[in-house]
């Protein structure tokens, strides 16, 4: 289950006006992992807030405005099937162990705006913590 919440713009006076009133379109696809920071750390871990700043190919990129913020539960490759019935809807809502990504489309210092996400799935049995991936490049018009 995909579910978003969008957020009233935190600085009304940006000419671009409030975020519910743009229309996001993709620029480029990216896909690459990033580095974050938060600057206070979130409370849970598998379900973060936005980070503040995050790094991409060695430079930093403070964040001024969260547009928008939504969740996806839907079971991927092996883990799609999985799961009895009876439990799948319920983790649709709420997901479940290594499953789900936290989707954030901010606007940043540079005037960018990009989608980044967080998500759960490990990445070894050593490594049980998610990671963060810098999605796609938005061009936002009003």
């Amino acid at each position: 289950m995909v579910s978003e919440h969008v957020i009233p713009s935190a600085r009304p006076e940006h000419s671009r006006g409030k975020a519910e009133e743009m229309d996001p379109r993709p620029l480029r696809f990216i896909g690459e992992p990033i580095e974050v920071e938060f600057d206070r750390q979130p409370a849970l871990e598998k379900k973060p807030s936005a980070p503040d700043r995050f790094i991409w190919r060695g430079e930093t990129y403070q964040v001024v405005e969260l547009l928008s913020e939504w969740y996806d539960y839907t079971r991927r490759g092996r883990m799609a099937t999985n799961m009895r019935a009876s439990h799948l809807a319920t983790a649709s809502h709420r997901g479940s162990w290594g499953v789900g990504r936290f989707y954030f489309r901010v606007r940043t210092n540079s005037d960018q705006v990009f989608e980044r996400y967080y998500d759960r799935a490990p990445k070894s049995v050593d490594d049980r913590k998610g990671g963060w991936f810098l999605y796609r490049e938005m061009s936002i018009e009003g």
